[in-house]
Formats: C-alpha cells, sequence, structure tokens
C-alpha cells in the first residue's frame, strides 16, 4: 500500500508557475497580431505540467496534445498556409510559439519543429499541387503525422553525403523509383504518417542529385522502430527507418526539390526555431529557480535571501535576457528578408550554448530537489541537450561562422 507523502514532511514546491522574465522589455512592444499566438500557447500548455513529466518518464508519445496543437494552428512554424484559409504565423510569433511550447515541454516543441518546421515546411516549398491538395491541410492540422528523413545511421553532420537511394526505373514522369537505405533520428518516423524522404536519384535527367520522395509509411519495404532508451525528449517517438526496394510511383517526387541545396533550405529555417527554443527551455530553469528560492528555506531563512542565491540568479537572467536580444534581433532580420545562414547559426550556437549553462546553475541550486522530475529543471536540461545537437552540432555551428569570417572553409 503507498501513501502520498506528508507536506509537512516532505514540502511541495511550486516550481511551475510562469513569471515572464523579461528585464530589459526585449518584448514589450511587440504588436498584439504576434502576442495573441503566444498567448494562444501558453493557453494550449495550461496545465500539463504533470502530464508531460508522466509521458516523459514513460516514454510515450501525446499524439492527441500535437493533434489539438495542430487544430490551434500553432503547427505552421510561419509557413504560409494562406491558401488553406489559416492565418500564417510573422517569423516573430512562429518564434513566440517556438519558445513557448519549449518552456511547456521540450518534446511537444519538437514535434512542432518536426510537424510543421520540416514537414509542412518542406510540402509547402516543394511540393505539387495536387500533393499539396491531397495533404497539406492535413499535416497542418496533424491529422495526418508528418516526418522529415534526411539524418542517416552515418551521416549525421556530414548529410550532404548522405546513402539512401532512389534508382529510377523507366521515364522520370510515368515511371517508378525504387528506394533503398536508412534514416535515423526520424520524429513522427514510425507514427503512421507521411516520410518526406530524401535520397539520392540513380538514373534520369538528376542522376546524382539529392531529391524528395513523399513516402506513405505503410508502402511495402518501409520498416521503422522507434528508437529506445533515450535520455533527452522522451516524449516523442524517432525512429530508426530502413527502405528496402521501396517501390513508389513518379508522383511521389516533389517536382521542386532539385538538390541537397533544397534540403538545406528548410534546415536554414528551421535552425532560428532552435534558438527561439533554447530561450523557452532557460526560461522554464529561470523560473523554477527563482519560484524554488522563495519557497525553500534554509539557515531559518528563504534560499533567495542568501547572497550566493542572489548572485547566481542575476547571473541566469542576465544570460536569458542575452539570448532574448539574439533571437528578437535575428528574428527581424528574418523578417526582412536579410537573414544570412551564418547569422542564424550564430543564433542557434549562442542560444543552446547558454540554456546548457542556465540549466546547470538551476539545476544546483536546487540540490537534492533539482533531479525531480516534478520540479521541471532536470527535464529540461536533459532536452537542451538534444536542441544543441540538432539542426546542426556547436562544432559545425562555430564552422560555418568561421567560414564566412575568414573566407577558409574548414569542413574538409
Amino acid at each position: 500500500m503507498t501513501h502520498e507523502p506528508d507536506s509537512v514532511i516532505d514540502p511541495e514546491y511550486d516550481v511551475a508557475t510562469p513569471l515572464d522574465l523579461d528585464y530589459y522589455g526585449v518584448f514589450a512592444d511587440l504588436p498584439e497580431a504576434d502576442t495573441r499566438w503566444w498567448a494562444a500557447a501558453r493557453s494550449f500548455g495550461k496545465g500539463l505540467e504533470a502530464r508531460m513529466t508522466e509521458h516523459w518518464e514513460k516514454a510515450e508519445y501525446p499524439t492527441d496534445l500535437v493533434r489539438k496543437a495542430g487544430t490551434m494552428g500553432l503547427f505552421t512554424d510561419g509557413v504560409d498556409v494562406s491558401e488553406l484559409g489559416m492565418e500564417t504565423l510573422s517569423p516573430m510569433a512562429a518564434g513566440l510559439v517556438n519558445m513557448e511550447t519549449s518552456r511547456i515541454d521540450g518534446s511537444l516543441n519538437t514535434a512542432l519543429a518536426v510537424q510543421g518546421g520540416l514537414a509542412v515546411r518542406t510540402l509547402a516549398l516543394f511540393g505539387s499541387e495536387a500533393q499539396k491538395a491531397d495533404h497539406l491541410a492535413k499535416l497542418v492540422s496533424c491529422e495526418t503525422l508528418g516526418a522529415f528523413a534526411l539524418t542517416e545511421p552515418t551521416h549525421g553532420s556530414d548529410s550532404v553525403s548522405l546513402e539512401t537511394t532512389a534508382e529510377l526505373h523507366g521515364d522520370e514522369d510515368t515511371g517508378r523509383y525504387v528506394i533503398n537505405g536508412a534514416k535515423k533520428w526520424i520524429g513522427n518516423g514510425a507514427s503512421g504518417g507521411i516520410t518526406f524522404t530524401w535520397a539520392r536519384v540513380v538514373g534520369g535527367e538528376h542522376d546524382g542529385n539529392v531529391r524528395c520522395f513523399l513516402v506513405p509509411q505503410e508502402t511495402p519495404g518501409y520498416r521503422s522502430e522507434v528508437i529506445q532508451h533515450k535520455a533527452s525528449l522522451r516524449a516523442i517517438h524517432q525512429a530508426l527507418i530502413q527502405y528496402e526496394n521501396v517501390e513508389l510511383p513518379a508522383e511521389t517526387v516533389l517536382p521542386l526539390s532539385k538538390t541537397f541545396k533544397d534540403a538545406a533550405t528548410v534546415l536554414f529555417a528551421t535552425r532560428l526555431g532552435v534558438a527561439w527554443s533554447a530561450v523557452g527551455h532557460a526560461a522554464a530553469c529561470v523560473e523554477a529557480a527563482l519560484n524554488y528560492s522563495k519557497q525553500r528555506r534554509q539557515f531559518s531563512k528563504p534560499i533567495g535571501a542568501h547572497q550566493l542565491v542572489q548572485e547566481r540568479l542575476a547571473y541566469m537572467v542576465s544570460e536569458l535576457t542575452s539570448m532574448q536580444l539574439h533571437a528578437r534581433r535575428v528574428t527581424e532580420l528574418d523578417a526582412a528578408g536579410k537573414l544570412s545562414g551564418p547569422q542564424a547559426s550564430m543564433s542557434k550556437l549562442h542560444n543552446t550554448r547558454k540554456a546548457r549553462q542556465i540549466a546547470q546553475v538551476a539545476r544546483d541550486m536546487l540540490g537534492g530537489n533539482g533531479i525531480l522530475l516534478s520540479n521541471k529543471v532536470a527535464r529540461h536540461m536533459a532536452d537542451i541537450e538534444s536542441a544543441h545537437t540538432y539542426e546542426g552540432t556547436e562544432s559545425v555551428q562555430s564552422l560555418i561562422i568561421g567560414r564566412d569570417l575568414t573566407g577558409f572553409s574548414a569542413f574538409a
């Protein structure tokens, strides 16, 4: 027989109350059209802390929540969906939604990044009118879950060297393609939807080029399994996929996908989303630490009254403010059509690095209570490790910036 802990013996702490820490008023003058979407994301996440903690611990993927967010229009990530009669989020609104969903939970934000940032964006940019008519609305609403399959078991940072092939048989317009290869770390790749698969064409006019194929996951030869034993992003399922003679008609090619540069275009657009996501994770950690410091008592007073704790809080808020400034500035550049690839890399590099540092300090401030999932910080700390890696590792982002600064490429 189990008993609930006695709150007198083992106090519970409310560390989840949003504090909206914005020390410089970085977001104070944003237009209502943008902050309205932030409020919608906040409304979506209200009351989900305990549920997401349980899903994270059990490695369960709450697809019902993903679909709910989809019906609210939260999973478009700034992609133009006006043809569906829906409002297109500005780059700033998309950033705020990324930030807020990450403040709630990293797995939910990753679902947004996969569904909207990658799958919806790929179809919207490169799909035919017929493909968009069949699938775009269902992807936007999350009625159909979408996956973006680029990374391979042996090709992560050097994804341009991908080995998955699509061999053409017959004419490019009426023939068929046979796909063989493998992909790894593919969100939604084993969730029963469609997978946008990037493969190197063998034969025909596009021989040797990387193109994208719309692959229904029930297609014979498509085999996927959920990757087990993850220590991060445990509440979203990511897949290892094997393609064994997956035969597809020519009309499954996204016609505007011509080379690997098109895949890179999608990744460039989502890199800024990761920078915003890092702000959300960091904000959650700072909120937890500040809330805790006002409730936890040691040496006859709240720990927030101790000098060392106040110094750490000041450090975390200063770093969070720096992250907010980076996110806003690069998003303004993006909205003006002036954002460069190295600038996007800088925002991702800076913000995920700072988020890791903030999480480390917050975890320490909570002492032993910091390792409890119910106190948020440990979960966010683990999830930040994934955000720090995907869409390009810190090393790769640094080399992109270094190439821009020096004119020399150090990739090879």
